[in-house]
């Protein structure tokens, strides 16, 4: 019965907004979720891309490298669940924005980095700016959409991120012979800041407040809603930390984001050394494993709403499970199978199956964290991320030392194994329970 009413308040909800005028400036939202997901990961992927001229100029290690690059993560891993505390206390808006603004500084002061601790220094603070974002993102991705729309909206964060390094390495590369690598770093600096502002102007904390959405739209996206779950609170940490699904959740994001790191930190630098790829080169292949991302996370949101759609809705919840573990089964072993692959063409066309399939995990995580956190999505999407980046931080430096140990093969497939944690985890994440079930 349940079932049925929910339907029939769609439907209704969807036949007044089709008999009036409906705006749709919530895609309008979402375009701009992808555009600072996209701009965060080539500002991420940007250094990446630099590293062998870094390397070269200053005469640092692959240990130095991973070093400053898990200063990042290392501080972005830290901001994470207060940055969903915060984007739930005052505002996506307002955290998102002064979030995205100070990261932006900071990837142009990249630039002025003169030796090891220099850039460190720098990633730290980055990491720092950056931390709020993406629980604001989320925060966002609950507040702007209908229910029904979850899957899409999930997916614009995502192909954002994955856009970034399909676009950053051929950019970079193009940027630096043009006016060498400081330009990059001072170069999408701008572009943060004025998406900061961007960010401020239109993402309004509650969608009816915008002046952008009419009554039809307003009404549209919080159909089914109560007016209690638009307000500002903290979430309820202490029952949050009691639940197997909360931690299940984050542990197997931490795997998943550590796989993608992996990709993310060393693969121009793979293709390289391994391939003896140039630079020009290197930017064309290194963005295809990331193509193939995309396009799965795509398909993988596109599924989910249709199924959430259909006259099976709930087993959206149970194919988000499937398609998660074995995502990660083909991801670990298409890596596996990379790294014992000589031929370049054949190691790229295995490492984007690799990378590919890890978008079904992605996109069921990141869906998953609506229908777990509900109104308090900002503080669950804070919690995961925290997890995917202590995967993060270990990547880059764990990466390091089994490339100097044991070469870059045995590398690869140390990473591979770690998807067995993951697959294990996703039995317990569950995600049609919602973790405060009281929170509609």
């Amino acid at each position: 019965m349940e079932k049925a009413m929910g339907k029939i308040m769609t439907a209704a909800a969807e036949t007044r907004a089709a008999a009036g005028t409906m705006t749709n400036f919530r895609w309008k939202i979402a375009f701009l979720i992808f555009l600072i997901s996209f701009v965060a990961y080539m500002d991420r992927v940007n250094l990446s891309v630099a590293t062998p001229v870094i390397m070269q100029e200053f005469g640092f290690t692959k240990i130095d490298m991973g070093f400053i690059q898990t200063c990042f993560f290392a501080s972005y891993a830290l901001m994470q669940v207060p940055g969903g505390i915060l984007a739930e206390k005052f505002g996506m808006r307002k955290t998102g924005a002064l979030a995205i603004l100070w990261w932006s500084v900071f990837t142009a002061l990249t630039a002025l980095a003169k030796g090891k601790i220099s850039f460190a220094a720098v990633r730290l603070a980055f990491g720092l700016g950056e931390g709020p974002v993406f629980p604001s993102l989320g925060a966002a991705t609950f507040t702007w959409f209908n229910k029904h729309e979850k899957g899409k909206a999930s997916s614009s964060i995502l192909l954002g991120t994955f856009f970034g390094p399909v676009v950053g390495p051929v950019a970079t590369v193009a940027l630096m012979g043009l006016f060498g690598w400081h330009a990059v770093f001072i170069i999408f600096g701008i572009v943060g800041i004025a998406l900061a502002w961007v960010w401020h102007r239109f993402a309004c904390d509650n969608p009816a407040d915008s002046p952008y959405v009419n009554a039809e739209e307003a009404a549209y996206i919080n159909e089914g809603r109560s007016a209690d779950s638009l307000k500002k609170a903290v979430a309820p940490w202490h029952k949050f930390l009691r639940s197997t699904q909360f931690w299940a959740v984050g542990i197997q994001f931490m795997v998943v984001d550590y796989i993608m790191y992996v990709f993310l930190a060393w693969l121009p630098m793979y293709l390289t050394e391994v391939h003896n790829m140039s630079l020009k080169s290197m930017g064309f292949w290194a963005s295809c494993p990331w193509i193939a991302l995309m396009a799965m996370v795509f398909l993988a949101g596109f599924v989910s709403d249709k199924i959430a759609n259909g006259s099976h809705s709930e087993m959206q919840y149970k194919m988000r499970t499937v398609t998660a573990m074995a995502g990660v089964a083909v991801t670990s072993l298409g890596l596996y199978i990379a790294s014992h692959t000589a031929d370049p063409a054949m190691n790229i066309f295995w490492m984007s199956v690799s990378l590919g399939a890890l978008g079904f995990a992605m996109s069921a995580s990141w869906s998953s964290v609506i229908s777990l956190g509900g109104k308090y999505t900002g503080s669950v999407s804070g919690w995961i991320n925290l997890w995917g980046n202590i995967g993060g931080v270990l990547a880059p430096i764990v990466t390091a030392f089994f490339v100097t140990n044991y070469g870059w093969n045995n590398a690869f497939t140390a990473t591979s194994l770690f998807g067995i944690i993951a697959i294990v985890a996703w039995i317990f994440v569950k995600p049609g329970k919602q973790l405060v079930p009281q929170d509609k």
